[in-house]
């Protein structure tokens, strides 16, 4: 374990879980990688380069005014209520702004095209605005992604910058590469949250977005439960204090990374986001953080060797830019190869990297299902699912599970025997799509 930190700044602690033992010709070492950042957050403490919630930090609130927003009419209604949460849980100091999304982005409030700085006034004032949300017209999200981006660009200094996007819909005004664009365009200058709200909205659609921005995706089925899921996306945006956090992953000459994937709190693969960092090194972003942990497991490739030969696999650093140009490193750890002939050591594998292993292929078994049920393969999509059961049953994962129970019918979770259930609700189906990526910690 390593851990580097100023005085002044949240602490970064590095821990490096893995087996190093191979047996003679084999070439994979994997490691889970355990990053905790304490003391900045709900903990107080200054961020590098940053003060604290308040003038370091923008939200920008993205709320769809499609037409289809209309139906129900309590649905426009209970998006704006959760706006107005939104506004009354972040603290003076943030900057923030409203905007309605249509076929095209509107500035509902401060209206001119930057950020307001929130205190009683603007507060009022922009809770009074949102009656401007209003439903009509169509959805062009890339349109409402490069708004967000023009406004925080226009309020330089804020280094915490936070998107919120609500939708309804599918993205039926633009073609996917109009999207595309949008999203390379924004790709590190904000994060954001991205919420579904009722069920005729894509998963995979809002899963590419926040994916792409470092943010969660989630479903509110039912429009009332709006106001209570923008309180806790405000509370969680307001305790981030560093921004821009990579992690850095170096190996030694003939050694390759064959994968970086966050494995907790949730999966996602930032393999292909790689960027160069100096020779053999390459930085994965991890976006924002507060007082929080996450897990990572690093998969490298090395050259064989002979037993009692050892090497340093990979050297992980969680680095953070400097505005001159400089790189801070936050925290350290390193990732071990050890050659030996012996069986029990060289085949033992590591408790952490099994279990994230698991919640990977459990993410995929349920993705894998629902596509098969759509497709109307109902025997590979029951298989797939049970596979799921038994997954999440063998990991503890009861989130999960509670979730899988809602589409099939466990017969047996140990070994995975299920049935599909009758008139499964599109909104327990679609639940279940978005939050199959959201893991638990290996159980101590």
């Amino acid at each position: 374990m390593a851990s580097l930190s100023k005085p002044d700044a949240p602490r970064f602690d590095v821990d490096v879980f893995q087996n190093e033992y191979l047996a003679q010709g084999a070439r994979e070492v994997n490691a889970i990688v355990t990053v905790t950042a304490t003391g900045g957050g709900t903990s107080g403490g200054r961020p590098l380069g940053a003060a604290a919630p308040g003038p370091g930090t923008a939200v920008v609130l993205v709320i769809d005014c499609s037409g289809s927003m209309e139906h129900p009419n309590t649905k426009m209604r209970n998006a704006r209520e959760a706006t107005a949460a939104a506004i009354d849980t972040l603290p003076d100091g943030v900057a923030f702004a409203v905007v309605a999304g249509t076929n095209r982005a509107e500035d509902v409030f401060p209206g001119n095209g930057t950020l307001a700085v929130l205190d009683p006034y603007t507060r009022i004032h922009a809770k009074e605005a949102l009656h401007r949300l209003k439903p009509s017209g169509g959805t062009s999200i890339s349109t409402w992604i490069d708004r967000a981006r023009k406004l925080f660009d226009a309020h330089p200094g804020t280094t915490i910058r936070h998107a919120v996007l609500l939708t309804d819909g599918r993205n039926e005004h633009e073609t996917p590469a109009d999207l595309q664009r949008a999203l390379d365009a924004a790709t590190g200058a904000f994060t954001a949250d991205c919420r579904g709200v009722g069920t005729d909205w894509e998963v995979a659609e809002l899963r590419r977005i926040s994916s792409a921005l470092l943010g969660t995706v989630d479903i509110v089925a039912e429009p009332s439960g709006l106001a209570e899921d923008f309180r806790a996306m405000m509370a969680t945006a307001i305790g981030k204090q560093v921004a821009d956090v990579a992690l850095r992953v170096w190996t030694p000459a003939n050694a390759r990374v064959k994968f970086v994937k966050q494995a907790a709190p949730a999966v996602e693969d930032l393999t292909e986001r790689r960027t160069e960092a100096g020779p053999r090194a390459g930085d994965y972003p991890t976006g924002s953080w507060g007082d929080e942990s996450r897990d990572y497991h690093v998969c490298v490739e090395v050259p064989a060797a002979a037993v009692g030969n050892e090497m340093l696999a990979a050297r992980i650093s969680l680095v953070l830019p400097g505005p001159d140009g400089t790189t801070e490193v936050l925290g350290q750890g390193l990732v071990r190869a050890v050659w030996t002939d012996d069986l029990a050591s060289s085949t033992r594998i590591n408790p952490q990297v099994a279990h994230y292993t698991g919640q990977a292929e459990l993410a995929e078994s349920i993705r894998d299902g629902l596509e098969a049920h759509r497709a109307g393969d109902l025997d590979r999509a029951t298989a797939r699912l049970g596979a799921a059961v038994r997954l999440a049953h063998a990991s503890g994962n009861e989130g999960t599970l509670k979730l899988l129970r809602k589409v099939v019918d466990v017969v047996d979770a140990r070994e995975g025997t299920v049935r599909f259930r009758k008139n499964v609700s599109e909104a327990d189906s679609m639940t279940l799509e978005t939050r199959s990526t959201k893991t638990v910690r290996v159980k101590k």
